[in-house]
């Protein structure tokens, strides 16, 4: 009996594709190489509805590279979006703030910028230094120059007091000035005579020493004062002799008038010996100094 199935495909079913098996009432049955039953033109027969219907099913893939794809393509599919999540994604990359120097070490330009501003700073420690030295060295050149300015003061103030004079008798007349002659002077007068009465307060002329002092023949009882420059000072005819030695200042007490030696009346006779030799004019030595007797 000839069968009256037309194949899907005139050259038989592709390779690899089947007619899907679809299970009939009584459960699936398996179909031979040509679509029939397992006994072949033997078998249920393939005529009816039934069996049009399964030849217009969709074909079923082999079992050859199928499954190989269908993993592909889980694979594939999880690989992008499972196992991805699967996997924890690295963390991005913070810099904590301690790392800052390490990132700026790392890069040359910076390391370079970096050693810029430590040499710029180091000079202006350098020059901040330099300042503070030299403002110290000014305030001690300040300090210095300031105390010799003092020293210079007190060194003029000192040589003014040693060259200030003060007249010898406060309340005097002249009584004979230097150069005169008299019957009763041996030579011409060698002094300046300051008429006073006795006991009246003789002072020294100026600052100097007292290198001598006592009786003097003729002279009565004499001091002698030296000055710095050398010049002698007699005070002569002197009652009495309060400062005999050492030094003393212009104005300071150093005797009384009186009329010892050969005088008529009560006086100071003063002489005035430069470097200790003859006697010149008391008179004009004084004008020269700022003092008229």
């Amino acid at each position: 009996m000839a069968s009256t199935h037309t194949p899907a495909h005139p050259a038989g079913p592709a390779t690899g594709t089947r007619l899907l098996d679809h299970p009939g009432p009584d459960g699936p049955e398996a179909v031979g190489p040509e679509g029939l039953g397992p006994e072949g033109f033997g078998g249920r027969e393939d005529f009816g509805p039934e069996a049009e219907t399964n030849r217009h099913r969709m074909p079923r893939q082999t079992r050859g590279a199928s499954p190989l794809l269908g993993v592909t393509a889980v694979a594939a599919t999880l690989g992008a979006t499972g196992f991805a999540s699967a996997t924890p994604a690295a963390a991005p990359a913070v810099e904590a703030p301690d790392e800052t120097p390490v990132a700026l070490s790392a890069d040359p330009g910076l390391a370079l910028a970096a050693r810029i501003q430590q040499q710029a700073d180091s000079q202006r420690t350098a020059a901040e230094e330099s300042a503070r030295v030299q403002a110290a060295q000014e305030a001690a050149a300040k300090a210095a120059a300031k105390e010799a300015e003092a020293r210079r003061a007190a060194d003029e103030a000192e040589r003014a007091k040693a060259a200030a004079l003060t007249l010898p008798v406060k309340d005097y007349r002249l009584s004979a000035h230097y150069g005169q002659s008299a019957r009763y002077w041996a030579h011409l007068h060698t002094g300046l005579d300051f008429a006073a009465d006795t006991g009246t307060p003789v002072y020294a002329l100026g600052q100097g020493t007292i290198t001598s002092a006592g009786w003097s023949g003729s002279y009565g009882y004499r001091i002698v004062e030296t000055l710095p420059d050398g010049t002698e000072i007699w005070y002569c005819h002197l009652s009495s002799i309060i400062k005999g030695s050492g030094s003393v200042t212009p104005g300071q007490q150093i005797g009384k008038v009186g009329a010892t030696g050969n005088v008529t009346g009560p006086h100071l006779h003063l002489e005035v010996r430069p470097g200790g030799g003859a006697p010149v004019d008391p008179e004009t030595w004084l004008e020269q100094r700022g003092l008229t007797p």
